[in-house]
């Protein structure tokens, strides 16, 4: 075999949580009230366009938890080893941004260097004297680059209508895309949710014509969109890298608290007394505690147990993946306070509705009856804190790995760009290009998953569905 499958901690979860997800799709689909709920959340413009960026980071993050390592030239005896780095699917899609690496830093679409260097003198060329006979330094340019504008004979000449005509060919590219979408679209577009289904047209044309665009600067002619970092990596490729990361903090680390806060919080308000005196205290001296400082603690633990167990891992990639996932599972067990909280005042309220005390009264056992009764009422709360709090451990990761207790150096991150633009914004000239790719790629996917957030709680809260009838109508009465 000319590769290694290789299977990371966090490759599994994102997968069984694939699984899941669809297994939730077929349970839409067979219930007639969740499929209502949901068609209202996806008749709204903006949750239709943020659904089109989820989706796109997840095809990004489902890319890069399909990884192997190549098998190495085969050896005397036959026996086949295989490389000690681990790549994935996304690497081999982005091997163009790999392979076209540079020196050092260079600007967005830059043909050459960001910082001068000196000019080396050619083979047997004596040096210039100046007028009193001394040797004149070698002259100090900014180099070319090995990679970026590579074909072209003149870059000063040539660079501006090249770049327009990649531009041209690009957007030539994404208009074929957005064409083919709208041909596919076009019967939902005339419907009745034809505004949602043109704002996810919209949201498909931009993003096609922006990568149209970056494939017709990146591969054909070698431009590094985005520039590069100190150690010449493109910073377009460290910031898609970086989607994975996001998606696996803020999905893992959600799922991470449910556990803990449906136990705890559905025992609490149904048991009351001394139970629910017990888990109140628990959450309340749990959220007393800065949740940076008991987090670094807990991360520090496990960066020290790593470093004593080199021999548990084969790759760096294993034991970086390894980090990321205890994280989560420490940010689940830090986390979980606030939906417990929230589950708990529910269940106080679910608990004295009829149908549990007729349950109660029939004989049904306290555990049936959170199982069958308490459980299924609490489900919307459960899924609209979820989707809010994904976006909030996305900029969670990024203050984490800023202060270095977040991820692994050698895995990309956003908060990792942020902590290296930290040097690289100090410094003179200013070198912008990755804490900008950051920022964006960050509001990209946080002000997409908060308007998906806002589309579910207003069509899965009872009280949002509600109160909002009830204030156009007091408004309507005031005229």
């Amino acid at each position: 075999m000319s590769f290694k499958p290789v299977l990371l901690w966090t490759d599994v979860v994102i997968w069984l949580m694939l699984v899941g997800l669809c297994l939730y799709v077929l349970k839409v689909r067979r219930d007639a009230s969740l499929r209502a709920t949901w068609a209202k959340v996806f008749a709204t413009p903006a949750a239709m366009a943020s659904a089109v960026v989820l989706g796109l980071m997840l095809v990004l993050t489902l890319a890069d938890c399909l990884h192997f390592r190549r098998a190495l030239p085969a050896v005397a005896d036959g026996a086949v080893a295989f490389d000690t780095r681990t790549e994935s699917v996304l690497d081999v899609a982005l091997s163009k941004l790999i392979t076209t690496r540079e020196n050092s830093y260079s600007r967005p679409l830059a043909t050459h260097g960001f910082v001068k260097e000196t000019v080396p003198r050619k083979a047997g060329e004596k040096p210039a004297l100046d007028a009193n006979g001394a040797p004149i330094p070698p002259p100090r340019a900014f180099p070319r680059l090995r990679h970026g504008g590579a074909g072209l004979t003149d870059p000063d000449a040539d660079w501006g209508r090249d770049v327009a005509e990649r531009l041209m060919w690009g957007s030539l590219g994404g208009g074929a895309v957005a064409l083919l979408a709208w041909l596919l679209l076009r019967r939902r577009l005339g419907g009745a949710q034809g505004e949602a289904w043109h704002a996810a047209w919209v949201t498909v044309t931009i993003v096609a014509v922006l990568a149209g665009w970056a494939v017709a600067l990146s591969w054909a002619q070698g431009y590094h969109v985005l520039g590069t970092d100190r150690t010449g990596n493109d910073v377009l490729y460290m910031a898609l890298k970086s989607v994975r990361t996001a998606f696996v903090i803020g999905s893992l680390a959600t799922i991470a608290t449910l556990p803990f806060a449906l136990a705890f919080g559905i025992a609490a308000g149904y048991f009351k007394g001394w139970v629910d005196d017990v888990i109140q205290y628990v959450y309340t001296v749990l959220s007393s505690v800065p949740n940076i400082l008991l987090i670094a603690a807990c991360v520090l633990m496990v960066q020290v147990f790593l470093d004593q167990h080199p021999e548990l891992f084969e790759t760096g990639l294993e034991r970086a993946d390894l980090k990321i996932f205890l994280l989560c599972v420490i940010l689940g067990l830090t986390g979980w306070a606030g939906l417990c909280r929230l589950l708990r005042a529910e269940t106080l309220k679910l608990r004295e509705l009829e149908y549990v005390q007729a349950a109660t009264a029939f004989g049904v056992g306290p555990w049936r009856i959170m199982r069958r009764h308490i459980l299924p009422n609490l489900m919307h709360l459960v899924l609209i804190t979820t989707v809010l709090e994904f976006s909030s451990l996305i900029l969670y990761e990024a203050v984490l790995s800023y202060v270095g207790v977040g991820v692994d150096p050698s895995m990309h991150s956003f908060g990792g760009l942020i902590n290296q633009a930290r040097v690289e914004m100090s410094r003179d000239p200013l070198v912008w290009w990755s804490f900008a790719a950051a920022f964006v790629f960050m509001v990209a996917i946080v002000l997409a998953a908060n308007l998906f957030a806002d589309a579910v709680r207003d069509a899965f809260d009872p009280r949002a569905r509600v109160a909002r009838p009830v204030k156009l109508a007091r408004a309507g009465a005031t005229r």
